[in-house]
């Protein structure tokens, strides 16, 4: 996983409440059995027209969103079913941080662990930040993990809370499997001892 320290992207405005995890990664694409590869199918339903056109009244398919790595969306975002498909479409799609007032709890688990930090921010804040990237061309913000911060060029700036654990595997690009290794050496250990407690035993 890829540390997560200091952010400077566009940010792409996806002005909707309650985005639920099906419209996130929607159902059928959830038989792949990689953890890569979704990001094409991210928000597939509403980026496309039923006849498989990108849909041009969709966000993301603004140019002037291209390669943004920053997402604004509203309150309650990726509630919905636990896949933790929504989180690996953002991730393989681009996107390293997601900003909203709440977001659904299990998703909120499930991002940390696939190096995405979410930024809780008030409703009042976060429509500045919609209003912003949809009327200022280019529109950036930079997310400090390190700092809990996020700011742009024109004066906004806000602080957002963040368990200490949670910061600590993002900010050193650690998930649960890193997080393991990270005590290689005593379970080398452990399992040296064990197999010869176990062939001591069977002698």
């Amino acid at each position: 996983m890829e540390p997560f320290r200091t952010l400077t992207a566009v940010a792409a405005p996806l002005d909707r409440s309650n985005v639920d995890t099906d419209q996130i990664i929607p159902k059928q694409f959830l038989k792949r059995i990689e953890r890569t590869g979704y990001g094409d199918f991210l928000f597939f339903d509403w980026r496309n027209t039923p006849s498989g056109d990108p849909d041009p009244a969709f966000e993301l398919n603004d140019p002037r969103y291209t390669g943004a790595q920053i997402l604004i969306a509203g309150k309650n975002f990726a509630c919905g079913s636990s896949r933790e498909h929504a989180a690996w479409a953002l991730s393989d799609y681009g996107f390293r941080a997601v900003i909203a007032p709440t977001f659904a709890d299990i998703f909120f688990s499930n991002a940390g662990k696939n190096g995405i930090v979410l930024v809780r921010l008030s409703e009042e804040q976060v429509a500045e930040l919609l209003h912003n990237a949809k009327t200022i061309p280019g529109y950036q913000l930079t997310v400090s993990l390190e700092e809990q911060t996020v700011t742009d060029i024109h004066g906004f700036r806000a602080t957002f809370e963040v368990d200490p654990f949670r910061k600590f595997c993002l900010l050193e690009g650690l998930d649960d499997i890193g997080l393991t290794l990270r005590h290689a050496a005593a379970l080398d250990t452990f399992e040296a001892k064990h197999d010869q407690a176990g062939w001591l035993k069977a002698k």
